[in-house]
């Protein structure tokens, strides 16, 4: 068996291929970032072992074309996160950086880690997250031009008490609007008058785009929206991100994934663990933003915490407990609803209680 590394980028993939016993490099190629060059290092990698692994740099923008075209023929395919790669760059014999090289590290650190998820063909969590994403750079964009505003209307000296986050309310950019219409025309209250016609026309596309989403959520992930403190749109950012969570070996390398496993730092008779600071930080911002809520309302989150208070738990130790209850609860709830299928999760509706699942 072999391990093909790929060095990914947007007009050449560089593959080098690797024994998967020995670790030795038997061969390696340098293909186009097209459908052509894809269709090449295809059967350049099954002219060289019948059983092989590919494993691709996990770049998506670069790297999920390459991905698209080798999972619908058969092929095994893992994605191996830069930063292992980089490790396997720096403990390698081998000085320096090149594609090669970078290739070579890829198909090493994927022996080395023998459990990293492997890809699937993109599923209906692709289009969720393609909108999840779209809204967010709209809602990052109107969050600029709301800032610019404000800034314009301080210096005009409109006369308005601006209240925080409501630049978003039509009511509240009408009155905005009316004051600058009654101001003698200037280049800034002008270009006040623009920002406040963005930010109108932002906020209605991103109000479609969230009713969309809500529509999409109700029928994919009907469990995730039961959870107490998982709106539609941190169900879609859950979903998407996983991309599938029956990649996942277990729950505990999901949490790992996204970074609410607390890491091991014991030495000699010292054991302890510390904050885990790695994984993706948008499904943990996510599982916090969910563990937030359920802390200040629900009343069974509310009780897990003042139980861990009491065990001499500070707030953000409890906190992060019940981070870590939730990523268990989240998880088993997509595995299930992914082994049931669309059809019967949309059917049965179940729901689940985050504390009511044991550890």
């Amino acid at each position: 068996m072999i391990v093909v590394g790929i060095d990914p980028h947007m007009k050449t993939h560089t593959a080098v291929a690797v024994d998967a016993v020995t670790g030795e490099v038997i061969a390696n190629k340098t293909v186009g970032g097209d459908e052509r060059g894809h269709d090449e290092l295809l059967g350049w990698a099954r002219k060289l072992s019948p059983e092989r692994l590919f494993a691709i740099e996990d770049c998506r923008h670069v790297s999920a074309r390459l991905e698209r075209h080798l999972l619908p023929r058969g092929e095994r395919v893992t994605r191996v996160p830069p930063k292992l790669m980089a490790g396997a760059r720096d403990g390698s014999r081998t000085y320096g950086k090149s594609d090669p090289i970078d290739a070579m590290c890829v198909a090493r650190a994927a022996l080395r880690e023998p459990h990293l998820p492997e890809a699937t063909l993109a599923g209906p969590e692709q289009d969720v997250r393609l909108l999840v994403d779209h809204r967010d750079d709209l809602v990052g964009e109107r969050g600029r031009m709301q800032k610019r505003l404000r800034w314009h209307l301080h210096d005009l000296d409109v006369g308005l008490d601006l209240p925080p986050r409501v630049l978003d309310r039509y009511l509240w950019l009408d009155r905005v609007e009316e004051v600058l219409r009654s101001l003698p025309s200037t280049t800034r209250s002008r270009i006040a008058l623009d920002q406040v016609r963005r930010c109108r026309q932002l906020t209605v596309e991103i109000r479609s785009l969230e009713s969309e989403i809500r529509s999409i959520m109700r029928v994919l992930a009907p469990e995730l929206l039961a959870l107490p403190g998982c709106s539609a749109i941190g169900a879609a950012h859950l979903v998407g991100e996983t991309a599938g969570a029956s990649r996942f070996a277990s729950e505990a390398a999901f949490a790992m994934h996204i970074g609410t496993a607390p890491l091991p730092v014991s030495s000699g008779k010292s054991h302890r663990h510390r904050l885990n600071r790695c994984g993706n930080r948008r499904l943990n911002s996510t599982i916090h933003m969910i563990a937030v809520t359920q802390a200040r309302m629900h009343p069974a989150a509310i009780e897990f915490m003042q139980r861990k208070r009491g065990e001499g738990m500070s707030h953000r130790e409890a906190l992060r407990c019940l981070k870590r209850y939730i990523t268990r609860v989240v998880f088993r709830t997509m595995l299930h609803a992914e082994q049931a299928g669309l059809g019967a999760v949309a059917e049965t509706g179940l729901s689940v209680d985050p504390i009511d699942i044991a550890v």
